[in-house]
């Protein structure tokens, strides 16, 4: 066991779990954490309060959770009533404890099933059917759902995000996270049992996107002007894409399924839909070749200063994005692909969520079809449905 890491209760009354509270108060919660579950069709928050989950589509409340103390992390299983709570405080000495402390909460039972304790704060948790994954600063750490037993742990770079994917279809899983070098990401193939390091970029790796399958990577960089994206199988550069010239903090990569396009938002303030060319990967077709720093070319993506890329700026021969959509500066946005095809699901740290449509042949500015704020607490029911 590393110093890190202390072994997991898994004993249901060892923990009692959080406590539920009658007092509402007319403010709403604070959102500490936001994410989709793996296939879209919910996302959910974690609050000062405790939990929130809604329904994509069609949006609508599905479970509201108040507990004497806030949540700093929250993950959900696809729409099992299975959740991975970690713990937040008002108090700096009381979040020490709380926050290194990951609860496995049966929502059906109303109690706690099973206890990690570590000895530093966890930066994020990823649930599979068969696995539970913890992210701290430097090291990741692979348990088995059942009986939460230790399979795997890795060591990473400094992490404070939390940056982890995995694969979410039956069988071996294939884990993406940073690697112990700045710009560089591991691929760890519990299939194959190898692992690749891929030189992604010059600077630090800020976002992680990985698609169902394991097969095909996106990252970015602490520049957050391009986007790359990865045969993770064998490291090799598939595409490469501009979001824009300044430097931005990009804040979600998303695929579509299949592996058509890839949405990104960023501080910034625009989500942006890119084409992706990506079929000889979905066909498994393996390049033999090492990865270049040149994206796979594909002219009517290209400017049609392309030709002249050897001498002017790369920015000129660079990949756009299709279409877009302006938000509102200032808050953190996440975005996923919908269920209705063309369709994008925008959710912000402020409540706001959108859905919007692209067109993907003419692209530019895409359609906002619906709009809600999902803090209304008045507006989410306080029972699944």
């Amino acid at each position: 066991m590393s110093s890190d890491e202390t072994p997991p209760q898994t004993d249901p009354d060892s923990s009692p779990g959080p406590t539920q509270t009658q007092t509402q108060t007319e403010f709403p919660p604070t959102i500490h954490h936001l994410s989709f579950n793996q296939d879209n069709t919910c996302f959910y928050a974690a609050t000062d309060r405790g939990f929130l989950v809604f329904n994509t589509d069609p949006y609508r409340p599905l479970l509201r959770r108040d507990f004497e103390a806030g949540l700093s992390l929250l993950s959900m299983l696809f729409r099992f009533e299975v959740f991975a709570l970690v713990g937040s405080s008002p108090t700096p000495s009381a979040a020490t404890n709380a926050n290194t402390k990951a609860l496995l909460w049966d929502d059906h039972a109303s109690r706690c099933v099973g206890e990690l304790s570590f000895r530093s704060p966890i930066r994020s948790i990823r649930l599979r059917r068969d696995t539970i994954i913890v992210t701290l600063l430097h090291k990741i750490y692979v348990y088995n759902f059942s009986d939460l037993k230790l399979l795997h742990q890795l060591e990473t770079t400094s992490n404070p995000k939390g940056l982890c994917e995995v694969s979410q279809v039956s069988g071996p899983m294939v884990l993406v996270c940073p690697g112990l070098q700045k710009g560089t990401v591991r691929v760890e193939n519990y299939g194959s049992k190898r692992c690749k390091f891929i030189n992604a970029h010059s600077s630090n790796i800020t976002c992680l996107a990985l698609t169902h399958d394991g097969r095909v990577l996106a990252t970015a960089s602490s520049k957050g002007t391009l986007i790359r994206v990865f045969n993770a199988l064998d490291g090799t550069l598939i595409q490469e894409v501009r979001r824009g010239a300044d430097r931005a903090e990009i804040y979600s990569l998303a695929f579509s399924s299949p592996a058509q396009w890839l949405a990104v938002s960023s501080d910034k303030g625009t989500v942006h839909i890119f084409s992706l060319k990506v079929d000889s990967v979905a066909l498994g077709d393996d390049r033999s070749s090492g990865a270049s720093e040149s994206p796979i070319s594909n002219q009517t993506a290209l400017s049609s200063l392309s030709i002249l890329k050897g001498v002017l700026p790369k920015y000129f021969s660079s990949e756009w994005s299709v279409a877009q959509f302006r938000l509102p500066e200032g808050s953190r946005y996440i975005v996923a692909f919908g269920q209705q095809k063309n369709t994008v699901i925008i959710i912000g740290m402020d409540g706001s969520f959108h859905r919007c449509q692209f067109d993907p042949v003419n692209g530019g500015q895409m359609t906002q079809i619906e709009e809600y704020n999902f803090l209304k607490l008045e507006e989410t029911s306080s029972q699944s449905e």
